[in-house]
C-alpha cells in the first residue's frame, strides 16, 4: 500500500507564480478623505486598533505577494496578487482576492507605503507605483490594485532595483540598485537626498533605524555602510569576519533610548546573526543558528523574534533576546524562501517561495528550549533556472 499523500495546511497556499516579495497590507490602507462619514469610519478604524490581540481575529487580514516567470515565452505571468489570511480558521484565501497582471514585466521586489498610500514595485528596468482600489458591489467593499498615475520619473530606466525600504514615517524611501547605486528620496515629493553611485558593487539590502536618522546598506561581498540621513554622508562601515556574507539587515528598537541592528550572515558553518552597537557601530556578538545558509530575514515590529528563511525551504523563528530557536518548520516550502515578514501586531509571519507557494506561521511566545518543530515530507520539484537568479542577487 503507498503512503499517503500529507495534505498542505489552510495557511498555506500555491498561487501559480514564483514569489519574490511578500508584505502585509497595512490596516490604515484607506486614502485620506475630509467627509465627515470617512472621518468617522477613521475614528472607529483608530478605536478598533486599540483593542487588545485577544480580539484581533475579527479584523481583515491582506497579504500582498509579488513575483512571475520573468521574460520570454515561459507562459507564467507577472503579477501582483493579494490574498486574505483569517486568524480564526488559521488559513490563507485558497484564490488571491486581486491580481493586477504586468505584462512581461517582473515585479522582482517590492515595498508598502506603511501609512497605506500604495505600493511600489522593482521591475527590470524601472520602479513603478500602485495604488490600492477599493470596488463597491452589492454594498460589498471589494480591495484590488490599479496603476497609479503617479510616475517615478526619477526611477525610470535605472536598472534593476534590488532593495526599496519606507521609513518608519513613510516621509522617505531609499532604493538600491543592482549596479550599486544608491538613492535616498523625500516622499511624496521625490526630491533626492542622496544620491551615491558607487555605494557597494552590488547592492543587497537597505534598511532604516526606527527612528529614521540613519540608513543601513549591505553589497555583495564587501563590508556593510551606515549612513547618516540628514547629512547624506556615510559615518561608519561594517566590517566582516572570517569571509562572511552579510545578507540582510535590520534594527529594533530594544527600549525607549537603545537601537540594535541585526545583521544576517551566511558563513561557512551556514546562518550567523551579527548583532551591532548602534552608538558604536562596533559588532557585539555572532551567534551561529543554523547549518544551511540564510536566503531571506526579518525581525517582529515587537523586537521579539528574528525570522530566517533557506535555501531548502525552512522557516524558522528565533528568540532575539538569547537566540534560540523556538519555531522549526522542516520544508515549509519546496524551493527557496525569497520573503519573510511579520505583520503590523507581530502575531503572524508570510514567508514567500519561488515554488509560487505562500505561507503564514502563528507566532508564539514560548520558553526557549521548548521549540515546536514541524516537519513536512514533499517531493522535490525542478525550478534551477530560477533558484540560479535568486542565488545571483543573494550573494
Amino acid at each position: 500500500m503507498g503512503k499517503k499523500k500529507e495534505t498542505d495546511p489552510p495557511a498555506l497556499q500555491k498561487y501559480g507564480v514564483p514569489l519574490y516579495s511578500a508584505a502585509w497590507l497595512p490596516l490604515q490602507f484607506r486614502h485620506e478623505d475630509h467627509d465627515s462619514s470617512k472621518q468617522h469610519e477613521r475614528e472607529q478604524d483608530k478605536d478598533r486598533e486599540e483593542i487588545t490581540h485577544a480580539s484581533a481575529s475579527s479584523y481583515e487580514y491582506y497579504v500582498v505577494l509579488a513575483g512571475g516567470g520573468g521574460e520570454g515565452r515561459s507562459g507564467i505571468p507577472n503579477a501582483v496578487l493579494l490574498s486574505r489570511f483569517d486568524f480564526s480558521s488559521n488559513s490563507l484565501s485558497p484564490q488571491p482576492v486581486a491580481k493586477l497582471n504586468l505584462g512581461s514585466d517582473l515585479p522582482y521586489r517590492m515595498v508598502v507605503h506603511p501609512g497605506g498610500d500604495g505600493l511600489i514595485c522593482a521591475l527590470p528596468n524601472s520602479c513603478r507605483f500602485f495604488e490600492w482600489d477599493e470596488v463597491e458591489d452589492n454594498e460589498d467593499h471589494k480591495l484590488g490594485l490599479k496603476s497609479s498615475e503617479k510616475v517615478l520619473t526619477q526611477l525610470e530606466d535605472v536598472g534593476q532595483q534590488l532593495a526599496l525600504v519606507f521609513n518608519s514615517d513613510s516621509s522617505v524611501l531609499a532604493v538600491g540598485g543592482e549596479d550599486g547605486n544608491l538613492r535616498v528620496f523625500k516622499w511624496p515629493s521625490m526630491e533626492i537626498i542622496l544620491n551615491e553611485a558607487q555605494a557597494h558593487a552590488s547592492l543587497k539590502d537597505l534598511c532604516f533605524s526606527p527612528d529614521g536618522k540613519f540608513l543601513v546598506s549591505l553589497g555583495g561581498r564587501g563590508p556593510g555602510r551606515v549612513w547618516d540621513v540628514t547629512s547624506s554622508m556615510a559615518v561608519a562601515s561594517l566590517s566582516k569576519e572570517n569571509d562572511e556574507i552579510f545578507a540582510s539587515c535590520r534594527f529594533s528598537q530594544i527600549s525607549d533610548q537603545t537601537q540594535v541592528l541585526y545583521v544576517a550572515a551566511i558563513t561557512d558553518k551556514g546562518s550567523s546573526i551579527v548583532t551591532w552597537n548602534t552608538s558604536s557601530w562596533k559588532r557585539v556578538s555572532s551567534k551561529h543558528v543554523f547549518r544551511e545558509p540564510v536566503s531571506s530575514f526579518n525581525i517582529s515590529p515587537d523586537g521579539k523574534f528574528l525570522a530566517i528563511g533557506t535555501a531548502q525551504g525552512d522557516v524558522m523563528l528565533i528568540n532575539s533576546t538569547n537566540m534560540c530557536i523556538q519555531t522549526m518548520i522542516r520544508k515549509a516550502h519546496l524551493g527557496i524562501v525569497t520573503a519573510l515578514t511579520f505583520s503590523h501586531d507581530s502575531r503572524a509571519l508570510v514567508s514567500a517561495s519561488m515554488d509560487s507557494s505562500a505561507r503564514v506561521t502563528l507566532v508564539e511566545d514560548k520558553k526557549c528550549g521548548m521549540y515546536i518543530e514541524i516537519q513536512i515530507f514533499l517531493p522535490v520539484i525542478g525550478g534551477s533556472a530560477m533558484a540560479a537568479l535568486w542565488t545571483k542577487y543573494l550573494v
